[in-house]
């Protein structure tokens, strides 16, 4: 676990015995402490907050004296962990003084044991240890064992320690009431029912309003046509770094800007007749007359083929890109905005699941739509078995044909190539160092990887720069802790935030390839806190409008935001829609069977929530800076 920001309150437990830090039943004059069991009956463990040590005066570029200094202080009186001066070496708690050495402690991961940590004082390098001379089930009810300060020892498991954080703090406001207006030409709007419990304000947090049912069609049901296939697809990144989707197999729906409107319409993939859509009206319902078709069938269809929408040539209309058997093919949209008719040959035989074309297998190899060179132009890029593959679009708009040679021998399957799982470890395309050129960043077994790209198009070969991220520190699979690469304060180098085992977690990009040390910043979201990709959605999206993007978590209750400061930081999680979640009074949504999506479907640049259930497709509009709950 990564080492948690001064804001969160953590137990501090002993790998070896597995018991909490903190003072005797009976406190002693001294601030002795031990570690003890606490009955279900009786007082809650010790909490604490890891407090970064201030920057010294004059330290060059306001660097912190040591970066893994910390005083560890009391969650509730304040009290500091210290370095004791008596002969016995007990360590105690004691009033915190700026700047005092004995109560600076260094925070040091115990190599390959992910989670665990030595706690080193800054002072002589020695580290917390357990005084086993009396063992704890001979000492007296309360007492527990003493823990003091001893020389460091790689073997010693009572000198590991664990930060388990606290139970996540959370509000729960009644979410706004809404009701459904019928018109004479068959639309559907809403009002706000009067409520005492409503009042304008331009500051109000991330609010939504109560789900309706907009479209009945695109649902499960047969009644609203018996769509089948739930998941949205694969990961796709687009040219902006931000997440989008390959919709994957006949019957999966998604959201799409399929005219240049601005605002997101239905999608969906249906086995007779190819890409349709019901287009936003913008005003957060959907044409409920029969789905107009997109795009006709491939010529010769296929399950393994992955569909997207993309602006490929910088013109503002999206283009519909499919990787099909025989390669890309990509069906450009016109000024009326039509699409032209299936056929033809593909744009580049290659990166297609067919042998004529590479062979390349959704579950095997990912493959990206992104502007590599900064010329905002689509460029192809994929990961196979023997490393990064690259198509370069020129200003005709075709694409070059792929090399005899991968541009990099890395990021790929095969063993030669790193190993490289898809539902291990995920890969990104960012522009880390802001030359306008992407870069490759990917998280393997140990930790975060990156190839830097030069001015010729050339990639160096992977340095290892984050020791978090990876299998071997907890993240055991792509869908169970999602990780992405985007910008958390607005600007400046693209950072990685991923939903880790403990929580959120974060390490600020540094715009020179590398990344700080990771911390974790919201102790919710987590596999700990009971989220899990088979019931749960996490996702990353700008809820407000403020260029930043915020948490948000389809739970077991409903829908839950948490609102980024600007700074990499975020405020504790907010319940925002009673809809769209797993439990029965949710509306009972289960990944396997109800995409759900947050996307701007008004135009006013704040994005809305949109599940596909069984009668078909709801809504839940964005209020943000309209009404709050008293």
């Amino acid at each position: 676990m990564p080492v948690p920001t001064e804001e969160l309150k953590l137990e501090i437990v002993n790998a070896a015995t597995g018991k909490p830090l903190g003072g005797k039943a009976v406190p002693s004059p001294d601030g002795a402490l031990v570690v003890r069991d606490f009955g279900d009956d009786g007082p809650s463990p010790e909490r604490w907050r890891l407090v970064p040590v201030p920057p010294a005066k004059g330290a060059p570029g306001g660097q912190a004296q040591d970066s893994h200094a910390y005083v560890i202080r009391n969650a509730v009186s304040g009290k500091a962990l210290d370095s004791p001066a008596a002969p016995d070496q007990g360590v105690r708690q004691s009033d915190a003084a700026e700047g005092k050495k004995s109560q600076q402690w260094n925070i040091v991961p115990v190599e390959g044991e992910a989670g665990l940590y030595f706690i080193e004082g800054a002072t002589d390098h020695t580290v917390l240890d357990l005084d086993l001379d009396l063992d704890l089930a001979e000492s007296s009810p309360g007492e527990g064992i003493r823990v003091v300060l001893r020389e460091h020892d790689d073997n010693a498991e009572s000198q590991r320690w664990r930060f388990v954080p606290a139970e996540p703090e959370r509000t729960s406001d009644p979410v706004l009431s809404w009701t459904p207006l019928t018109h004479w030409n068959g639309r559907l709007s809403w009002r706000l029912t009067r409520s005492t419990a409503l009042r304008p304000a331009p500051g109000a947090t991330p609010s939504f309003s109560d789900l309706l049912l907009v479209l009945e069609r695109f649902g499960s049901d047969e009644t609203a046509g018996g769509w089948e296939s739930g998941a949205a697809g694969r990961p796709l990144r687009s040219h902006d770094g931000q997440p989008g989707w390959w919709a994957a197999e006949a019957g999966t729906r998604f959201l799409a800007d399929t005219t240049g409107a601005g605002r997101e319409d239905i999608v969906g993939l249906d086995p007779e007749k190819g890409a349709v859509t019901s287009s936003s009206r913008g005003d957060a319902t959907f044409d409920d007359g029969d789905e107009r078709v997109l795009h006709a069938p491939l010529p010769t269809p296929s399950p393994s083929d992955l569909w997207t929408f993309a602006d490929t040539t910088g013109d503002g209309r999206a283009d519909i890109v499919v990787l099909a058997a025989d390669g890309v093919r990509v069906t450009p949209q016109d000024e009326g905005g039509t699409f032209e008719a299936a056929g033809g040959e593909p744009v580049l035989k290659a990166f297609g699941h067919g042998e004529g074309a590479g062979g390349w297998l959704a579950d095997k190899h990912p493959r990206f739509l992104a502007d590599t060179t900064g010329d905002g132009r689509l460029d192809v890029v994929g990961c196979h078995d023997d490393g990064l593959w690259v198509s370069l679009q020129d200003e005709e708009g075709k694409f070059a044909p792929v090399a005899d040679e991968p541009v990099l021998r890395a990021f790929g399957h095969g063993e030669k190539a790193g190993g490289w799982l898809a539902d291990k470890h995920p890969r990104f395309l960012a522009d880390t160092t802001g030359d306008g050129r992407l870069d490759v960043v990917g998280c393997h077994d140990d930790g975060v990887w990156v190839s830097l790209q030069d001015e010729e198009g050339g990639f160096a070969d992977p340095l290892y720069v984050l020791d978090d991220f990876g299998v071997d520190q907890g993240w055991s699979s792509v869908e169970e802790h999602p990780r992405f690469l985007v910008r958390t304060t607005g600007g400046g180098a693209p950072d990685l935030l991923g939903f880790g085992p403990q929580g959120v977690v974060v390490a600020r990009g540094r715009g020179d390839g590398t990344f700080e040390p990771s911390k974790l910043v919201l102790n919710d979201f987590g596999h700990l806190q009971g989220w899990r990709s088979a019931k749960h959605l996490r996702l990353l999206a700008d809820v407000t409008g403020d260029g930043n993007p915020d948490l948000v978590g389809f739970g077991d209750d409903g829908v839950w935001v948490s609102h980024s400061r600007g700074d990499g930081r975020f405020d504790r999680a907010q319940l925002v829609s009673r809809g769209f979640g797993y439990n029965d009074h949710a509306g009972s949504w289960r990944v396997d069977r109800h995409p759900r999506f947050l996307a701007d479907i008004t135009g006013d640049g704040r994005v809305d929530i949109v599940g596909f259930g069984g009668p078909g497709v709801y809504v839940a509009r964005n209020l943000f800076r309209r009404f709050r709950t008293r």
